[in-house]
């Protein structure tokens, strides 16, 4: 297909595709995936070889929150049977941490519920990044606890945060009809903070909320703009008790087609499968490391994920390798060296990176005229409802049962 090649030659510049090639790859037909993934996966290899950066979710506080985020278990008013408990002790959160750091995990991503924390609250936060990274040498922490007042991203940074997660979710134009508590604004305030603050940036989005293709696009390059180091793609978990618990519109197939997407819209940065990639991918799963270049280990904040184990020999089958706390995860132009599997592309002479400089492409139409008549899929049925898949997590932090890592 025409439509890939020229995105893989983009992708492999680092130059950003018009809108009409990024709503193209959605619009791909089930028989022409395969193409996608094989293209997308070229680009994946350029920056990141066959690596899988493994992370780890260490829920802090959980359940209890006052905001009203439609997709969340753990919003106000949701009536998910969930784990509920406030902040663990440093010395529990960091117990937890060892045990996805023993599995593999190069990451610990420590998260609370809430609209954001108070100063006493990134004080005990602060403590417990010192006891984890006591405790595991060469271990990245990324912090995920809502919104950010000002001075805390560098007291964050100050106490040996590596990175603040705070996603974006969905487009600017639809998030008011998922949250009302605070604004998408809201949300990109906060990246821009850490991001000023020296942390690494990683902020993401929620697909399978009922959006649509534009929607999915618009959030994607409002990513880019941003220049996050990492990027986290959800899949909704449509949890029985909160408002979204009948929304139940993806396969196996779109799951892959989106993460397409966003390689080829944001083809140097880590690309992580995050939340619902069980659910949703099921036996596709493999398919996708072709794509991503990260995801999580075992278990999830709410929601129980397959088995470490499982998640070890997926990669290995599918002829990939964990990386280690001694591989830089990012290309060279983007604070990590050329590693032996990237081409001699990285860095001289390539476009502007993911995000800098390359805004004012965003949304420009130029050069894409021949992908504006891409065939569209025959219309799909609807996805069935995979209730049997979503399973609370009961085990790890908050209890007193081994995690899953």
């Amino acid at each position: 297909m025409d439509l890939l090649n020229t995105l893989v030659d983009k992708g492999l510049r680092r130059e950003l595709p018009s809108r009409e090639e990024a709503l193209a790859v959605l619009a791909t037909s089930d028989d022409e995936l395969l193409d996608v993934v094989a293209a997308a996966g070229k680009v994946r290899r350029q920056w990141f070889g066959r690596r899988v950066k493994l992370n780890y979710l260490v829920n802090l506080k959980s359940g209890l929150c006052p905001e009203d985020c439609s997709y969340c278990s753990q919003r106000l008013g949701s009536k998910a049977e969930i784990l509920k408990y406030t902040w663990l002790k440093p010395d529990e959160a960091s117990k937890a941490a060892a045990a996805g750091v023993a599995g593999g995990a190069k990451r610990v991503c420590l998260v609370a519920s809430g609209r954001g924390p108070t100063d006493r609250d990134v004080d005990r936060v602060s403590e417990t990044i010192g006891a984890i990274k006591e405790q595991n040498e060469g271990v990245e922490v990324c912090a995920c606890l809502g919104l950010l007042s000002e001075g805390q991203a560098e007291r964050l940074r100050g106490a040996g945060a590596d990175a603040y997660n705070h996603n974006l979710n969905t487009s600017e134009g639809t998030y008011g009809d998922i949250t009302t508590t605070h604004t998408y604004a809201d949300r990109v305030d906060t990246v821009q903070k850490a991001h000023a603050a020296g942390l690494s940036a990683c902020s993401g989005l929620i697909a399978g909320m009922g959006e649509s293709d534009e929607d999915l696009v618009d959030v994607v390059y409002s990513l880019r703009e941003l220049d996050p180091d990492s990027v986290p793609v959800n899949f909704l978990i449509p949890f029985e008790g909160t408002p979204l618990a009948k929304e139940w519109n993806l396969t196996p197939q779109r799951c892959l087609r989106i993460l397409a997407m966003v390689r080829f819209v944001c083809p140097d940065v880590e690309v992580r499968i995050a939340g619902g990639r069980e659910v949703h991918l099921r036996s596709m799963q493999p398919l996708a490391l072709h794509l991503a270049n990260s995801i999580f280990l075992g278990d999830y904040l709410t929601s129980e994920g397959q088995a470490g184990k499982a998640d070890l020999d997926m990669i290995t089958d599918a002829g990939f390798e964990v990386e280690g706390t001694d591989q830089v995860t990012l290309p060279e132009h983007r604070g990590g060296p050329c590693g032996s599997e990237a081409e001699a592309a990285c860095g001289s002479g390539a476009h502007a990176a993911c995000g800098s400089g390359a805004g004012s492409a965003c949304g420009s139409g130029g050069g894409c005229g021949s992908h504006e008549e891409a065939a569209k899929p025959p219309v799909a049925e609807v996805p069935e409802a995979r209730t049997d898949l979503v399973a609370v997590r009961r085990r790890g932090a908050g209890t007193d049962l081994a995690p899953n890592a």
